[in-house]
C-alpha cells in the first residue's frame, strides 16, 4: 500500500481485528471491517461522482456522526485534504471558510440544510444520506494512491474568536506523531471504550480520543452532541473507560443529580485539555475516585504539547504537566530568552505533532515561528523548576491594571470555587485611573443567587486587590465557539449595561 497516511489505517485496522467494534453511533455498531469496506466503496464514488483527486479538499459540515470518520478516512484515502467545519456558524462564516480552502466538496448533515441553502453555491454539495448510500454502492476494490506523511491531511479552523479564523494544516505525520504521544500518556489499550463527545470539528476530540483509539483497535462511542444526561447513559450501558470535555462539559456533568449514584467505575481516565480548568472541579472528580489529567495543546499542535500523567494527577493537580515524549516545550520572555522558573512568559513548542503553517497564509505563518522553528502559542504560561506547565492565560487576555499584570484565568479559578458560580470569564475593560481594570461575568448555579457585594467579599482574602474586579455582571449564559471556548471578544464590546436581564454592579477597588 502506497498510502502511509490515515487513508490507510482503517485496511491495515481490519487485517488485525477485523470483527472487533470500531464506532457506536445510537443503535448501531460499525465492526473495522465494515469500516475498511465502506471506506473503500465511498472513496471510490467520491472520485467518480464528485471527481475528488489527491490535493482536493472535501469539508463537513454537521453534528458527530460515524459518516464524519468515514468521509475524513475516504478523502485520506484518495489523497485529498479533510476540512471539518464547525456547524454552528452561519451561512456566511461556512461560505468564508469554503472559499478559502478552495473546497471542492461539501458534505453536509440534514440538520445543517438550511445554512447550506444560504451559501453562495460556488461548492458542490452532497447530503449525508447520499454519502451514506455512496459507502454501501461503490466499488470495494483497492484504492493505491500514494500519500506521504508530509501531506497535508486536514485544515482546521481556529475559534475565530477575534478576526477571521485561519486554516491551520496538520499533515499525517502531525496526527500520527499526536497519537503516539497519546498511547504514552494515557496508556490507550486495544479494549479502551472512549466516550467522543465533544465536536469532531475540534482537534482535541478527533486527535486526543477517536484517532488514537482507533490506532489502538478500540471501540469509540460517538455522541451527536454534549448532553450530561446522554452521557450517565452512555458511560453505564457501554462501560466507558476515557472521556475528554471541557471545563463546561465537566462541570455540567458533576451538577447533574445523578453524579453521586451513578455508576462510573468503568471510567479509567478523564481528560481535559486547551484551556485552564479550575483546580476546584478537578478536585470534585478526584473526591468521587476519579483519575482526572489536564494536558495543554492547541489545534497547530495537533493538539498535545504538555500532559500530566494520572501517577501525578493528584499531587500535581491543576498543572498541565510536562511536554509529551515527542515534543519540545519552552517558556520565554519577550526577548525570547528563556523564562526563569516560575516567571510568566510565552510557551513555544517544537516538535513533529506542529503544524506545517496556516493554509494560504505565509504572513501569519511566518508571524506565529520563530527564527530557530519554535511556534508561538500566544499562551502565557509558568514552568516550574519541575518542569511541569502551568497555563496562567492568553497574551491578549492578559491586561495591565495600575501597572500590574492581571490573568483573567486566575481570578476565574477562584470565583468558581463559590457555591453559587457555575461558569465565570473575566476581562480587563479601560479605567480612567487604572488603565485597565476587571470586568467579571458570572453564571449563577440554578437556583442560586448572587451580587457582586457578595463576589467580592469572596475574594479579598483570596487574590491582591488589583486583580479583583470592579464589575460584575450576573448572566444567563456566556458566548461560546463551537469547541466551548469563551468569546471574549463580545465580552469586551458589550455595554456597561448589559442587555438579556444581566446586571452589572460596580465594586470599589481598594
Amino acid at each position: 500500500m502506497r498510502n502511509a497516511g490515515l487513508g490507510g489505517w482503517p485496511a491495515r485496522r481490519a487485517q488485525m481485528s477485523p470483527g472487533r467494534v470500531a464506532f457506536v453511533h445510537g443503535d448501531r455498531a460499525v465492526t473495522y471491517a465494515e469500516v475498511h469496506e465502506r471506506t473503500a466503496r465511498l472513496a471510490t464514488l467520491l472520485a467518480a461522482r464528485a471527481g475528488i483527486r489527491a490535493g482536493d479538499r472535501v469539508a463537513y459540515l454537521g453534528p458527530n456522526h460515524v459518516a464524519f470518520a468515514e468521509t475524513m478516512f475516504a478523502t485520506h484515502l484518495l489523497g485529498g485534504v479533510f476540512v471539518p467545519l464547525n456547524f454552528r456558524l452561519t451561512a456566511p462564516e461556512i461560505d468564508y471558510m469554503l472559499g478559502h480552502s478552495g473546497a471542492d466538496l461539501l458534505v453536509y448533515d440534514p440538520a445543517c440544510a438550511a445554512t447550506v441553502e444560504g451559501l453562495s453555491g460556488s461548492c458542490a454539495t452532497v447530503p449525508l444520506d447520499d454519502v451514506q448510500a455512496w459507502a454501501e454502492q461503490g466499488d470495494p476494490g483497492p484504492v493505491d494512491v500514494p500519500v506521504g506523511l508530509d501531506d497535508v491531511a486536514l485544515i482546521l479552523y481556529t475559534s475565530g474568536t477575534t478576526g477571521r479564523p485561519k486554516g491551520a494544516m496538520l499533515s499525517h505525520a502531525n496526527l500520527v506523531w499526536n497519537c503516539y504521544n497519546m498511547l504514552v500518556g494515557v496508556d490507550v489499550t486495544s479494549s479502551e471504550v472512549t466516550l467522543v463527545s465533544a465536536p469532531l470539528f475540534h482537534v482535541a476530540a478527533l486527535n486526543q480520543t477517536l484517532l488514537p483509539t482507533f490506532l489502538k483497535g478500540g471501540t469509540s462511542v460517538i455522541m451527536p452532541g454534549w448532553d450530561a444526561e446522554l452521557c450517565y447513559d452512555l458511560v453505564e450501558r457501554h462501560r466507558v473507560t476515557w472521556m475528554f470535555g471541557v471545563t463546561a462539559m465537566f462541570a455540567d456533568f458533576a451538577r447533574s443529580p445523578r453524579w453521586a449514584g451513578a455508576d462510573l467505575s468503568s471510567l479509567r481516565t478523564l481528560m481535559s485539555g486547551g484551556a485552564a480548568i479550575p483546580v476546584a472541579l478537578i478536585r470534585t472528580y478526584q473526591e468521587r475516585g476519579l483519575v482526572f489529567c489536564q494536558g495543554y495543546g492547541l489545534t497547530e499542535t495537533a493538539p498535545g504539547a504538555t500532559f500530566l500523567e494520572a501517577g501525578e494527577s493528584v499531587r500535581r493537580a491543576g498543572s498541565a504537566g510536562v511536554p509529551v515524549f515527542f515534543a519540545d516545550v519552552r517558556v520565554v520572555r519577550p526577548d525570547l530568552t528563556a523564562a526563569a522558573a516560575g516567571e510568566p512568559g510565552e510557551v513555544l513548542i517544537k516538535g513533529p505533532n506542529v503544524t506545517p503553517g496556516y493554509w494560504r497564509d505565509p504572513g501569519a505563518t511566518a508571524a506565529a515561528t520563530t527564527e530557530g522553528g519554535w511556534f508561538r502559542s500566544g499562551d502565557i504560561g509558568v514552568m516550574d523548576d519541575e518542569g511541569h506547565l502551568t497555563i496562567v492565560d492568553r497574551v491578549k487576555d492578559m491586561y495591565i491594571s495600575g501597572g500590574e499584570n492581571v490573568y483573567p484565568a486566575e481570578v476565574e479559578s477562584v470565583l468558581f470555587v463559590h457555591p453559587a458560580v457555575a461558569e465565570a470569564a473575566v476581562v480587563g475593560v479601560p479605567d480612567a485611573k487604572w488603565g485597565e481594570v476587571g470586568r467579571a461575568f458570572v453564571v449563577p448555579r440554578p437556583g442560586a443567587a448572587v451580587s457582586a457585594e457578595e463576589l467580592t467579599d469572596f475574594l479579598r482574602p483570596r487574590l491582591a486587590k488589583y486583580k479583583i474586579p470592579v464589575f460584575f455582571d450576573v448572566v444567563d449564559a456566556l458566548p461560546k465557539t463551537g469547541s466551548g471556548k469563551i468569546r471574549k471578544s463580545q465580552l469586551r464590546s458589550r455595554p456597561a449595561s448589559s442587555p438579556g436581564g444581566a446586571t452589572s454592579s460596580p465594586a470599589a477597588r481598594g
